[in-house]
């Protein structure tokens, strides 16, 4: 297994999850001071104050619960209407904490809302991608939250560390911590059986590991442990580590950092970049492919480069943005394979084209790339 050493201490990109009973204080309303601990952490870890700098986001609970607060319900309501409405009037207020708190560790910040849905259509899921890691790259804090407000099904059966493993492949991260109000991972629910044994380590997608975290959450959230393993599940098909750890654990966030053993370590079976290569490798049946010169060619295999639309000769097949295609060298032989910037009717438009062009052509300025150094994996030397 990895070591915790490794895992987070050379971590660059990091999620980071807290549930609604810390955001809170179990249902007590906003807990100012806990959220400025964590908004005074996560500017830390932007600035380089545990090691190296750090790429961070935030996905938080409590919108709902904070609206329950707001609007005097002492217990959860079951109508959609009226935990929607919950979640707009929470909402308000959570997205002002952390601005304010992250403000004051002179830390810019963005409310992002999301849904599954966003996640699930190829053109949301790019278009969400393309804002949060702009985000990262300006030194902004995104702070997420699903949008409750108008989705029925993340309500319904949606929860908050299924989002954070969601952002977490879609943002290609390298560690998802997920901030509970337990110390971690037990072998069973503490709270019933106080001698559990404490999972200090374990392989994400264990199948014992489900069977030891049944049980529920709280009344104020709707997760539990299981929801946490099946996140740290999920995280890993992209080759991220998951920790599991006690939100009001003295500077959690920088000790993890740092490469101390806190909570519980899920590690991902594969390398983040090897999980990547071997998704792109297993498309059997490619929608098209665009051919290049011998100049974009011989960038491509000696360099690294991204591939860039001037160096492309002729489009084959019909494939919109998002979906994976193969590069071929002038003789046929496929080189590269990668995720399209462009729908291939626009990228006919593009061949031989620089992009100071784009605009004019496209109606828009977009991506520069026809295919991302980082969306691309070498087939061929």
């Amino acid at each position: 297994m990895k070591n915790p050493s490794s895992s987070l201490r050379d971590a660059h990109r990091i999620v980071v999850k807290v549930g609604s009973s810390l955001v809170t204080n179990e249902g007590r309303g906003l807990d100012a001071q806990a959220i400025g601990e964590w908004a005074r952490q996560l500017a830390a870890l932007v600035r380089g104050e545990a090691g190296i700098p750090r790429e961070v986001i935030m996905v938080s609970s409590g919108a709902i619960a904070e609206g329950m607060k707001r609007l005097g319900w002492r217990t959860r309501p079951s109508e959609v209407r009226e935990l929607q409405a919950a979640a707009a009037v929470g909402q308000m207020g959570l997205a002002q904490m952390y601005e304010t708190k992250l403000s004051e560790q002179r830390m810019p910040s963005a409310q992002v809302l999301l849904t599954h849905a966003d996640l699930a259509d190829r053109e949301r899921y790019l278009n969400a991608r393309s804002t949060l890691l702009t985000l990262l790259e300006l030194g902004v804090v995104p702070v997420i939250n699903e949008n409750d407000t108008v989705v029925t099904d993340e309500i319904k059966v949606g929860d908050n560390d299924t989002l954070g493993a969601l952002v977490t492949n879609l943002v290609e991260a390298d560690v998802l911590i997920i901030l509970t109000d337990q110390q971690g991972l037990y072998a069973a629910d503490p709270r019933r059986e106080p001698d559990a044994a404490f999972i200090h380590e374990a392989q994400a997608g264990d199948p014992q590991l489900e069977a030891m975290a049944g049980g529920a959450g709280s009344s104020i959230g709707k997760g539990g442990m299981i929801t946490k393993i099946i996140a740290a599940k999920r995280a890993s098909g992209s080759g991220a580590d998951t920790v599991i750890a006690w939100g009001r654990e003295p500077d959690v966030l920088l000790r993890l950092a740092r490469g101390e053993s806190i909570g519980t370590l899920l590690t991902a079976r594969t390398h983040k970049h090897q999980a990547r290569k071997q998704w792109m490798m297993d498309h059997l049946q490619l929608r098209g492919s665009v051919t290049v010169d011998a100049g974009a060619a011989a960038v491509l295999r000696e360099a690294g480069k991204s591939l860039l639309p001037i160096g492309m000769v002729a489009v084959e097949g019909e494939f919109v943005r998002g979906d994976v295609i193969a590069v071929r060298d002038a003789d046929g032989t496929e080189i590269a394979r990668g995720l399209a910037n462009y729908a291939s009717a626009e990228a006919r438009l593009l061949c031989r084209k620089p992009s100071s062009e784009f605009e004019r052509l496209l109606g828009y300025a977009a991506d520069p790339e026809m295919v991302h150094r980082d969306n691309m994996v070498l087939t061929q030397g």
